[in-house]
């Protein structure tokens, strides 16, 4: 079933497995259960605390799993690539004086991702950053 599951994994994500982890498409447990005619629990099951040895580094077969979000040109990007952008940004952004969410937001539609306010709130809460006023270095 691993090997099954794997094979499947590689062969959705083949972009990620070539050129790195900007390349990573989102993909839910549906996509592979399909694809390798399994029930969805037992992909699951499968891939719980299970690791890949790539190119790129190790990773966890969950992060392989992910949402999608859109570009502004209506392409599928995953939710990954859209929270490391926000974890970029307000690593890079001037703590005297830090980005709302909303000037995130905007940062990030600029790139060409379709990204609200609500949503960068929602991904920098999830990676435990907090609100700017918080983040304001003196």
């Amino acid at each position: 079933t691993l090997k099954r599951v794997m094979e499947s994994i590689v062969k959705l994500q083949r972009e990620f497995f070539l050129y790195g982890e900007d390349r990573l498409k989102p993909m839910i447990l549906k996509d592979v259960a399909d694809d390798i005619e399994m029930d969805i629990a037992t992909i699951s099951r499968a891939t719980k605390d299970k690791f890949v040895d790539t190119d790129f580094g190790v990773f966890e077969l969950k992060y392989f799993f992910s949402e999608k979000s859109h570009t502004a040109d209506g392409e599928d990007v995953s939710t990954r690539i859209i929270k490391e952008r926000i974890r970029d940004i307000i690593t890079l952004e001037d703590k005297r004086k830090p980005l709302s969410d909303q000037d995130i937001s905007d940062l990030i539609n600029e790139e060409g991702f379709t990204t609200a306010r609500r949503t960068v709130q929602k991904y920098r809460e999830d990676m435990g950053f907090p609100v700017a006023r918080l983040r304001k270095e003196l």
